[in-house]
């Protein structure tokens, strides 16, 4: 049967014409004001369709845009990786969150006015906002399920659109738009919002609260050293730090706070350690496994992190090594599968100066060991990741040999998954692992041992991964990001 809706009036709110701005701080304040207005709009026709019924009509809002058109080539800084068009042409993206993004978009839209001296144009794209994603963030307000309502829901409001919500951008396959406008940004506003929603289920704290620094844990005995060490930062005043989150946005901001949460465990449980500029850090626990790494890393990339670090356990893999030390990933092993639709496993991920440089002076400062006698404790080198959990168990030639042949040192299940999403997202990524079982050399992970071992490691491998993520922090963003992850032809926004 014809769907009878494509035959309905179309209204939409009423909205300036496209502008341009010399301003970044107008520019933004303006995509706010188209932002919010086609949100309210749908909010309240939503709302009214599920008290009186089927309108009659179709209801429909687009999410706001910035464009660019140059006509020559920009005269930058040869040393910055963001910031500029790779050519001359039309450039845009659509917004989605400008309250969420406000920074980040002044800072990009700041860019790009500096660099090639022609205005931005604000306007309205061509994409329409999905009504699920236009009430997410209005108290109250859910989109009833499938035959709930008492009318087909996509007759009247635009749903999600998985045909066009993927990954083309960052993965270098995305087509110029109808209109012949290349891609501004990595990630389109549905994509966005579609990871936003992700982000609420997956980890039980609203995207808000994440901080620009991340550390991926596989264990939730880090957890509590976590929550430890946020209530010592906000016993002094001068740390910089102001609130510390938990799951279902249980906020405190005072050391002796209790923290006020259902007690359910999201799939991916996390914390955030605030300051006011963002620049904090967020902890998740992914559990076990490449599947969840790439799951939450495809949706904290939306936030455009300043990088994340794996902290996680590994099996070492050479008899020179001790149960509780330390490896700096150098190289990456990929047998995890997750990513090789995205991403194939002859691309190499390289290791980033910027972190791992970070990572050695934290074991360093952490350890009281310099120089050659840091070897003593911490190893560099190949870390492997696999997807089965029980590879101890299956015939060892394969495996051991491919191991060996790689020079691996290390290995576990997320680490090259983290990397090999960092690498492919464009976020700085890094990975000190830390030693709790020798498999291929008798030394299992056993209740008894595994509790001696998390009593004296658990702090300190913590602490190793917030010291690199504060000297981070005080890095120029430009020096952290670095060109290594940009392809030939990159978008302007970071």
């Amino acid at each position: 049967m014809q769907d009878q809706s494509v035959n309905l009036e179309v209204v939409s709110p009423d909205v300036p014409a496209p502008e341009l701005f010399e301003d970044a701080a107008a520019a933004v304040e303006r995509l706010c004001a188209l932002y919010e207005t086609a949100v309210s709009f749908l909010c309240d026709k939503f709302n009214t369709a599920m008290i009186d019924g089927h309108p009659g009509v179709r209801y429909r809002a687009f999410y706001p845009e910035v464009r660019i058109t140059t006509t020559t080539f920009a005269k930058v800084d040869s040393r910055l990786s963001f910031g500029h068009v790779s050519a001359p042409g039309t450039h845009a993206t659509s917004v989605t969150r400008p309250d969420l993004f406000s920074k980040y978009l002044l800072q990009q839209i700041g860019l790009l006015l500096a660099n090639h001296g022609v205005p931005i144009q604000v306007g309205l794209s061509a994409t329409p906002i999905p009504v699920h994603f236009a009430v997410a963030n209005r108290e109250g307000v859910s989109v009833p399920q499938e035959g709930a309502a008492q009318f087909t829901l996509r007759d009247v409001f635009d749903v999600p659109d998985l045909a066009t919500t993927n990954d083309d951008i960052v993965n270098g396959l995305a087509k110029p738009a109808d209109d012949g406008a290349e891609a501004l940004a990595p990630f389109t506003a549905q994509r966005v919002d579609y990871s936003l929603a992700r982000l609420a289920h997956y980890t039980a704290t609203d995207p808000e609260h994440f901080q620009n620094h991340v550390l991926f844990t596989n264990y939730q005995f880090y957890v509590s050293e976590f929550e430890a060490y946020a209530r010592a930062m906000l016993a002094d005043p001068d740390s910089g730090y102001t609130s510390f989150v938990s799951t279902d946005n249980a906020e405190i901001t005072g050391p002796d706070q209790e923290i006020l949460s259902s007690g359910k465990m999201p799939q991916m449980p996390t914390y955030h350690l605030k300051r006011a500029d963002g620049g904090g850090i967020t902890l998740v626990n992914i559990g076990v496994g490449p599947s969840n790494a790439k799951t939450a890393t495809d949706h904290i990339a939306v936030l455009r992190p300043h990088a994340w670090v794996m902290v996680g356990h590994c099996a070492g893999l050479r008899s020179s090594q001790s149960l509780g030390d330390f490896v700096l990933a150098h190289a990456y092993l990929r047998e995890d599968r997750v990513l090789d639709d995205d991403l194939p496993v002859w691309v190499p991920i390289p290791a980033l100066a910027e972190i791992q440089i970070a990572l050695e002076r934290a074991v360093a400062q952490e350890t009281q060991l310099e120089g050659y006698d840091l070897k003593r404790i911490m190893r560099t080198g190949t870390v492997a990741s696999v997807d089965n959990r029980n590879w101890e168990l299956r015939d060892k030639r394969g495996p051991v040999q491919r191991l060996s042949q790689s020079r691996a040192v290390a290995l576990d299940m997320e680490s090259a998954t983290i990397a090999a999403n960092g690498f492919r997202f464009r976020v700085p990524y890094g990975t000190l692992l830390c030693v709790s079982d020798k498999p291929l050399h008798g030394e299992l992970k056993l209740p008894g041992m595994a509790s001696d071992f998390y009593r004296t490691q658990v702090a300190l491998h913590l602490m190793i991964g917030i010291r690199a993520m504060e000297q981070l922090r005080d890095m120029p963003l430009e020096r952290i990001h670095s060109r290594k992850l940009r392809s030939f032809d990159e978008t302007a926004f970071l």
